[in-house]
């Protein structure tokens, strides 16, 4: 079965931290300032939002939708924080940028407020849309430039270079569960061996996110795990494997949507119950294997060859 086209900016929206493309100069209001003020911050700043903060500490967001509705009500000109938003969604500054343009798909919002994971009352800055499209246009003139050099530096594959009747690269990466600041540390690193490797962008970037949400799972899911390259002149399989609790119905965890996610997993904004569905998606062969209560063990395989991997 055909697989899903992986484009430069679907892997850079996996790659890229929420952090190395917020705004980190942010303008902010207290709450007890009046709604009448921020007819001026608003237009002044050319912002449709802004945070509220009280004592260094974030309460709050305040839109101009809110200003708009203040004036329809032609209410008396009250404290900010009568008319605020105090349920915030909000993301890490080291989320990568897929779980905040996840959030901006799923709520409508048009900013999140960037915290501290240790200290979610903690602002450091303010993510919009904007600023996602600013950072991924950075980050495709970046990468083009690198990737002219590679093509310079690596006229030809790896393999081309060995001289045996069997080859094979074997690149092992160990992921600690639960460390959500280094989660996607093990992909990258994967990806940077990849290119140097000679290996094709567009087969770079499915193995990318595969093994980026490979990893997350078992950051998510598990205590930890293995993930595991194995890299040879026909194929890249990507192997994930753990001790874990295992997974009581594959095909239930297979479907678009579903996920076992602890509330306090899904409020950091993981496990919106995709990773197995992009894994699938993006790779040529797609096994899996569990038990609950022992682990479990999954494997995805990229084809090298292009006209395989159309046909496969």
């Amino acid at each position: 079965m055909p697989t899903a086209r992986i484009t430069k900016t679907q892997e850079m929206v996996y790659e890229l931290k929420v952090g190395e493309v917020m705004t980190r100069q942010v303008i902010t209001v207290r709450p007890d300032e009046p709604m009448s003020r921020l007819r001026g911050i608003l237009r002044q700043n050319r912002i449709s939002g802004l945070p509220v903060v009280d004592e260094g500490r974030l309460v709050g967001l305040i839109s101009l939708e809110d200003f708009i509705k203040w004036l329809g009500d032609r209410a008396e000109d009250g404290p900010i924080r009568e008319r605020m938003t105090r349920q915030l969604d909000t993301v890490a500054d080291d989320d990568p940028l897929v779980l905040a343009v996840g959030k901006f798909d799923k709520s409508g919002l048009g900013r999140l407020p960037v915290v501290d994971r240790r200290d979610h009352l903690k602002l450091l800055g303010i993510l919009t849309k904007g600023d996602v499209i600013e950072g991924l246009l950075k980050k495709l003139e970046i990468d083009y430039q690198e990737e002219q050099v590679r093509r310079h530096q690596t006229a030809h594959v790896f393999f081309e270079d060995v001289e045996a009747d069997r080859t094979a690269l074997v690149l092992q990466y160990d992921v600690k569960g639960q460390d959500f600041r280094r989660a996607g540390g093990s992909s990258s690193r994967l990806k940077q061996t990849l290119h140097r490797l000679g290996v094709r962008p567009n087969l770079v970037r499915r193995v990318a996110i595969a093994s980026f949400e490979a990893e997350m799972n078992l950051v998510v899911f598990t205590a930890g795990g293995t993930l595991r390259a194995k890299v040879q002149p026909e194929t890249v399989s990507l192997e994930a494997e753990d001790s874990g609790p295992g997974i009581a119905d594959i095909a239930k965890a297979l479907e678009p949507g579903y996920s076992t996610a602890p509330d306090w997993v899904r409020e950091l904004g993981f496990g919106a119950g995709m990773g197995l569905p992009n894994i699938r998606k993006s790779c040529d062969r797609f096994e899996i294997d569990s038990t609950v209560g022992k682990g479990t063990q999954l494997t995805a395989s990229f084809f090298v060859d292009e006209k395989s991997h159309e046909t496969g």
